[in-house]
């Protein structure tokens, strides 16, 4: 996929749109998968929607969302038990996937290759065509366990990626500090979103002047001026 200016993708050689996986699973933070899908459908990017059932129940608990009304937001969404969906298969082009939130059962199964799930083996799909696999584990304190089987994910070519909210960007609502954190997520694919706030860009807190040339304030010959 080659990136134009603004928001805009230009199209794949089949003429659709850029395809990425989204996966949900059933961790707390499941505002982040909405999100994440609310971005991609503004951008024109095709979302693959999964959610698990534990997903489903955290909806419900977190947002008031039900599933149905999540599945709105993507291309096209499948049943986590379809193992013969198109996600399945590494012939289904995709940009990658990103599992957002991610739990630690999600992220243990796409570590072993033991997938259970659409979720877990569409993610193991993009790894073994080593595309870009991002998951936003969620999780907290983290035991050696769990920290073994994230270098060991690192190892296999996929992005640990919490989500850790940015505060300097100076998030005014949660609403913003998911957004911000969603976007920056999303980076990880190459997806300049709009609503992305950038340090040394759009903080002013970050902006720096330009550093003078290496000869200022030299005098001919090398040497310091007095």
């Amino acid at each position: 996929m080659t990136r134009t200016p603004g928001n805009s993708f230009r199209k794949s050689r089949g003429g659709t749109a850029p395809r990425l996986i989204v996966g949900i699973s059933g961790a707390s933070g499941v505002a982040y998968g909405v999100r994440v899908l609310e971005l991609l459908k503004e951008a024109g990017v095709e979302t693959h929607l999964v959610i698990t059932r534990a997903a489903e129940m955290t909806l419900g608990y977190e947002t008031g969302l039900k599933a149905k009304d999540v599945e709105k937001l993507a291309h096209t969404r499948y049943r986590v038990d379809d193992i013969g969906a198109g996600i399945a298969s590494g012939s289904f082009k995709t940009m990658g996937m990103i599992v957002a939130p991610c739990s630690i059962r999600t992220m243990s199964e796409i570590a072993t290759g033991v997938t259970a799930s659409l979720l877990t083996r569409a993610a193991d799909v993009v790894l073994k065509e080593r595309r870009r696999l991002v998951l936003m584990v969620r999780e907290t304190p983290l035991h050696t366990g769990h920290l073994r089987t994230m270098t060991q994910l690192s190892e296999m070519g996929a992005v640990i990626a919490p989500p850790v909210p940015g505060l300097y960007a100076k998030p005014a609502s949660i609403d913003e500090l998911v957004t911000q954190t969603a976007a920056r997520a999303l980076d990880l694919f190459d997806l300049d979103l709009g609503p992305t706030k950038r340090w040394g860009e759009d903080l002013k807190e970050g902006r720096r002047s330009p550093v003078k040339p290496s000869g200022a304030g030299k005098r001919p010959g090398g040497k310091p001026k007095a």
